[in-house]
């Protein structure tokens, strides 16, 4: 349960990032307090995760979700570039990911 607590935090953490975008410096009520909440979310979920997880995993792990998913969405809902390289880079992130989780109990 602890992972998938952790997994949502991560979600959460795409999802403000994603936001922060439409928010236009905050100049935008709807995107804003949508991404105010989600970032709010975010960290209580990882403060819940890390009452079992080591700090390091628990915030490796938060924040290359967070990035592998921004990157992703990034490609696919902003026509952000999406070479070789950069996929090879983000396969490396989901590596290390997968790897934390494997070696933590």
């Amino acid at each position: 349960m602890t992972w998938f607590i952790l997994l949502i935090a991560g979600l959460l953490e795409v999802a403000w990032a994603v936001g922060l975008k439409y928010t236009h410096g905050f100049t935008r009520l709807v995107p804003s307090v949508f991404t105010l909440v989600s970032m709010a979310a975010s960290v209580f979920l990882l403060g819940l995760a890390m009452r079992q997880l080591p700090l390091g995993t628990a915030y490796a792990v938060w924040t290359g979700i967070g990035t592998v998913g921004t990157a992703i969405a990034g490609m696919i809902m902003l026509g952000e570039p999406a070479g070789a390289m950069r996929l090879g880079c983000i396969a490396l992130i989901v590596a290390g990911i997968l790897g934390l989780k494997l070696l933590t109990a």
